[in-house]
């Protein structure tokens, strides 16, 4: 384990005030050469999966490589901690892709089955295809939150299924344990509020798109994360309850110590959702660095007026590795 120095202005320092300015929109303002760059992709995975992206390409040849982003849980490739730091990658030289999950950003057209977070194959099959594509550049993984989740399971199975050009893998405020990070959601009050009205938007989005599959109605009056993912379930999957869906993308104990891929996982004493105690149980492998640090809240880390967020310094550190 190891520790790097970030020590915020007292102003940015408690842990609500760096979550929510992590997805602050005023972080965002300003030019952004990445967006203009951007250009819609549309992966269709093995199993006939449709996942929406965006690519950035350099305006010339380059060697530095490409940088996929990963979202959180109900975010999306135009959150604000992707496109800030989309944004700082592409201005230091990176390609970069920013892919949406199923049923997140503008995509619950694409496919008629709900999103899950247990549906690793599919990101895994995208992430395949978009480093095979770049035919031998340095291709490096960047997930936050529900994204750098599934960012370390991506690690894990490569060790046996390997992405011959994936060189790195950064994860950043994961969930390890869903169900402790639901208890938390369901108790901060703001944090809550947040994820309810933002998956309601989509739950009310895919029964729209789809009214012959689904009826949310019993489900989008309910005020818990927990009771909400238990009548999602108990209709439209093959799970008993929340408890079991959640084991099958739970990360702990020894579930990276094969890890044989470069990953560097970075989270806060402070963060408000994902509990640190499940990171000092973990068994990580001689590939794998963690960093916690006292400060940084969820997907936060600012360190500055300017609201830059400290762990763009550290990609770029491991991905000059590569």
């Amino acid at each position: 384990m190891e520790s790097d120095s970030l020590n915020p202005p007292f102003w940015l320092k408690p842990a609500g005030v760096q979550t929510m300015l992590a997805s602050a929109g005023v972080r965002a303002w300003g030019k952004n050469p990445m967006l203009d760059a951007a250009r819609e992709t549309i992966l269709a995975t093995a199993d006939g999966v449709r996942l929406l992206g965006a690519m950035s390409r350099q305006p010339r040849p380059h060697d530095k490589g490409l940088v996929i982003l990963l979202h959180g849980w109900e975010g999306s490739s135009n959150s604000t901690y992707i496109r800030t730091t989309g944004r700082f990658l592409f201005n230091g030289g990176f390609d970069v892709f920013r892919l949406n999950l199923r049923d997140h950003g503008p995509s619950h057209h694409l496919n008629t089955g709900i999103f899950y977070a247990v549906l690793l194959d599919e990101v895994f099959d995208a992430v395949r295809q978009i480093s095979e594509a770049e035919h031998g550049k340095p291709v490096m993984l960047a997930g936050f939150s529900l994204g750098g989740n599934f960012a370390l399971r991506i690690a894990r199975r490569c060790a046996t299924q390997p992405i011959d050009d994936l060189k790195q893998i950064v994860s950043i405020s994961p969930v390890l344990n869903p169900d402790k990070a639901t208890d938390r959601i369901d108790n901060s009050r703001f944090i809550l509020k947040y994820f309810l009205k933002k998956w309601r938007r989509s739950l009310v989005i895919k029964q729209r798109l789809f009214p012959e599959h689904f009826d949310f109605s019993a489900i989008l009056d309910v005020n818990n994360i927990r009771e909400m993912t238990e009548r999602l379930l108990e209709r439209y999957s093959a799970y008993d309850n929340a408890r079991s869906y959640f084991k099958d993308y739970t990360i702990i104990n020894n579930d990276l110590q094969g890890i044989t891929t470069p990953t560097t996982i970075i989270t806060a004493e402070d963060d408000p959702i994902i509990p640190v105690e499940d990171f000092y149980d973990l068994h990580t492998s001689p590939d794998t660095r963690l960093i916690i640090q006292p400060f940084g809240g969820h997907n936060g880390f600012l360190e500055g007026w300017r609201l830059n967020g400290w762990y763009e310094k550290v990609m770029i550190e491991a991905f000059a590795n590569t």
